[in-house]
């Protein structure tokens, strides 16, 4: 497939809100509508059976991909560079609440003057409840989200970026000369920003925690003590790492260039969910890894018995079923020699005249011996 059609297919494949796309009979376009419609019932029934925690975490993972699609990423900073980019709302178990594949820019969202990180966070949080907590990284936090968020009653907290609009200035590198160990905070009602300098400046937000004291903090041995916001963030942030790697730990995919198949890591979500939901009830517990083989062997039990179907060894015969004078081939259809002369049956049936004196005793039919007219007339259905 060209470029310019992979745009087509961009342009169409959104997972969410494309309702009313015109009806197409391109088999890529139907592969790409059932992955889209396998993608949604997943999304709905995830959150549909799981009530979360109250701390979750929003990241983005890569799944590995280096064929051509037009919305493969390239990140030099992980460790998978190539691939799918989802972004994914966990909670402190590994359970994966809400899922977002990254398509490309959102013009809809562009055109109502929204970022794109802001947009993605809103829709990730749309079916979380009030006085949930959120942790992000600096990928996802402004000020703008943060407020946007608390007039839902849902609170943040994660690493901030100085030049993001709303960002106080006097936080700017250029204006503070940090040491290790030094905290400077200010404060907008109940959102905080913090710079801390450790091995370099950090930037945080929050509206969660109370802001912490100015000044240096350092330990006898001069090292820069970590206040409790930076406690809570490290603690909360790998959420959606830990549920990465749970799903990957027993994944069924395989190596392969067609990107569709790389969707079964949606098997692989549905299954470590499904391990998570088992593991909160109580019953007999089962490890993660014996977990998968008894899904499968109850999925089996539920289906039933296997059905035993009688198969056929060998290459069929040419014998039609229902033909009077094969029915009784098995009887004693011997040749004998005839009293008059006869034409034979099959070679008159095939447009050659023979002049034959032997007959079949039963038939009474002038066969050829010399010929295997005899043997085709009481074995073949088509002479």
């Amino acid at each position: 497939m060209k470029r310019r059609q992979y745009l087509h297919i961009l342009s169409y494949l959104h997972f969410t809100d494309n309702r009313n796309e015109p009806d197409r009979t391109d088999e890529k376009y139907d592969r790409l509508r059932k992955i889209r419609d396998l993608f949604e019932i997943l999304n709905s029934t995830f959150s549909k059976f799981y009530n979360p925690s109250e701390n979750l975490a929003i990241d983005e993972v890569i799944i590995s991909f280096k064929g051509r699609v037009d919305f493969k990423q390239y990140i030099l900073q992980k460790r998978k560079r190539f691939g799918i980019k989802i972004f994914k709302l966990c909670d402190p178990t590994g359970y994966m609440y809400d899922m977002k594949v990254y398509l490309g820019k959102d013009r809809q969202r562009t055109a109502q003057h929204l970022k794109a990180t802001h947009a993605t966070v809103t829709e990730l949080t749309r079916k979380v409840g009030h006085a949930n907590k959120i942790y992000m990284d600096n990928f996802f936090s402004s000020p703008a989200l943060f407020d946007d968020l608390a007039k839902k009653q849902i609170y943040g907290c994660g690493t901030g970026r100085v030049n993001r609009r709303g960002m106080p200035q006097d936080l700017a590198p250029k204006t503070t000369k940090l040491k290790r160990g030094d905290i400077h905070v200010r404060t907008r009602a109940d959102l905080t920003a913090i710079v801390r300098r450790d091995k370099r400046d950090t930037y945080m937000l929050t509206n969660i925690h109370n802001a912490p004291a100015e000044g240096n903090f350092c330990n006898e041995g001069g090292t820069a003590i970590k206040p409790q916001i930076v406690t809570e963030y490290n603690r909360h942030m790998g959420y959606v790492d830990k549920g990465d790697r749970m799903a990957n730990s027993y994944s069924i995919s395989r190596r392969t260039f067609k990107w569709t198949k790389k969707f079964f890591h949606l098997l692989d979500l549905a299954i470590l969910n499904s391990y998570i939901l088992h593991s909160s009830c109580q019953g007999n517990r089962i490890s993660h890894r014996d977990f998968p083989f008894t899904l499968v062997r109850n999925m089996l039990a539920h289906a039933g018995p296997e059905r035993d179907v009688p198969r056929p060894l060998g290459r069929p015969p040419n014998v039609e079923k229902h033909v009077a004078r094969l029915e009784v081939c098995g009887s004693r259809h011997w040749p004998v020699p005839s009293e008059t002369q006869l034409r034979c049956r099959v070679c008159n049936t095939r447009g050659v005249t023979r002049k034959v004196y032997i007959k079949c005793r039963k038939c009474g039919m002038g066969l050829c011996v010399k010929k295997t007219c005899l043997e085709d007339y009481h074995t073949k259905a088509h002479l």
